[in-house]
């Protein structure tokens, strides 16, 4: 049951984020970064936390988690190291995602070549 929840939920994050590319003017980039805060906002009012532990990764991978994993970085780091956690935090809670996403950029570029139009 975990995996239909997590299907539909992401699903629905996705499915929000094409209606909103195919009707209105916004670019793609805006979007992201509305979802990027929206899943920070939705952390920081307590929405994001029930909906992450009902649907997993369909609530975490879209980029909405970014912002929920970025808010709760911060939080924590608050807690921990006072005012200077606010700049820290949310970088030191996505570090590995970004490390990661930098490194298979990387290696697709040296796999694969690319065509010129």
């Amino acid at each position: 049951m975990e995996y239909i929840h997590a299907f539909w939920v992401g699903g629905l994050i996705c499915a929000v984020g094409q209606i909103l590319i195919d009707k209105t003017k916004l670019t793609p980039a805006r979007i992201l970064v509305t979802f990027v805060c929206v899943g920070v906002l939705l952390t920081l009012i307590g929405v994001y936390e029930p909906l992450v532990k009902f649907a997993g990764a369909g609530a975490t991978v879209p980029i909405t988690g970014f912002g929920y994993s970025l808010c709760n970085g911060v939080i924590k780091a608050i807690g921990e190291r006072g005012v200077q956690g606010i700049l820290t935090g949310g970088l030191t809670a996505v570090a590995g995602g970004i490390s990661a996403a930098v490194l298979f950029a990387f290696l697709a570029a040296v796999i694969f070549k690319p065509k010129m139009k």
